[in-house]
């Protein structure tokens, strides 16, 4: 009979989400299976296409229309210069349809964009190169990447930082995503630079979803489903504590150009490529080490 063990610790892990019987796609040796499973493409947002249909994009349009409506009787938890800033996105009505189109449209140019820089000239294919976060996964189980074609040395050597660029890059620079870096996960000293750089020519050319200044961007369209049901919940007048009525807006804002810090419902007074984005539980660590210093709508003055 063996000794009994005793077990210092336990191994952290992460619940992959269910993608179905293929999830597990071959095994080689023993000990070596293939997965499929989600990437969540690092530093990117493209619109979202969780209303799965133009008939689920029509109700959201009117459940955007009623939020307008709530956000101008001041009965929604948001604050005035929000409410200002989102509410002309709101009120065309064709809120959730334009956010379906643009989504449906990034997905497209995204599976056309694989095709072509994962085909070589001779018509094989090239594999796919990852680079993960340091911390893997996020909450929802998703690997947290960077993804590109996987060129060879000989071809590297032959090629611009830009031409060999990520997928992730392409899409800001062809409008498809809005740039969306979220400390820590910030892009190296080369590359930080050149997303910023495509983030603002694609806005300024008015590529992609930057083609009609009312599009809602994949975050903002993200906040507003969540206000929506949290104003819906107060009208009906169930009981929220503070947390619960405001955690639709969870995430403050730093300006890359400024090392300013704003407020959650304050990120709009940064222009989209200059967003830098913390969670609350980072703030501390981003003023340490990024000497980040507080934006006026953060000082509280008190006479």
């Amino acid at each position: 009979m063996s000794d009994p063990i005793a077990v210092f610790w336990t191994p952290a892990g992460v619940n992959i989400p269910d993608i179905g019987s293929k999830a597990l796609v071959d095994v080689t040796d023993g000990d070596t299976p293939k997965i499929e499973m989600p990437i969540r493409m690092l530093s990117v947002d493209t619109p979202e296409v969780t209303a799965r249909t133009a008939e689920g994009a029509a109700m959201v349009d009117q459940q955007f229309s009623q939020l307008a409506e709530w956000l101008r009787a001041g009965s929604a938890p948001a604050s005035p210069d929000f409410a200002a800033y989102i509410l002309p996105k709101l009120s065309t009505g064709q809120a959730g349809t334009l956010q379906f189109t643009n989504g449906k449209a990034a997905s497209n140019w995204f599976k056309a964009e694989i095709d072509r820089r994962l085909t070589r000239p001779d018509g094989s294919r090239r594999k796919l190169f990852v680079r993960v976060s340091q911390a893997p996964f996020d909450n929802y189980g998703r690997l947290l990447a960077y993804i590109a074609p996987n060129y060879s040395p000989q071809e590297r050597a032959t090629m611009t930082h830009a031409e060999r660029a990520t997928f992730n890059l392409g899409l800001v620079e062809a409008g498809q995503a809005a740039p969306f870096v979220l400390y820590p996960n910030i892009p190296g000293e080369l590359d930080y630079p050149l997303l910023t750089a495509k983030a603002v020519e694609a806005f300024e050319a008015k590529r992609g979803q930057w083609a009609d200044p009312l599009s809602l961007t994949g975050y903002e369209y993200r906040m507003c489903e969540k206000l929506f049901d949290i104003t819906r919940r107060l009208k009906a007048g169930e009981k929220l504590t503070t947390a619960q009525r405001f955690e639709w807006r969870s995430r403050y804002a730093a300006d890359v150009r400024t090392r300013e810090l704003h407020e959650p419902e304050g990120y709009m007074a940064i222009p989209e490529p200059y967003r830098l984005w913390f969670w609350p539980q980072d703030v501390q660590d981003g003023f340490a080490k990024l000497n980040l210093v507080p934006g006026r709508s953060l000082v509280r003055v008190r006479s």
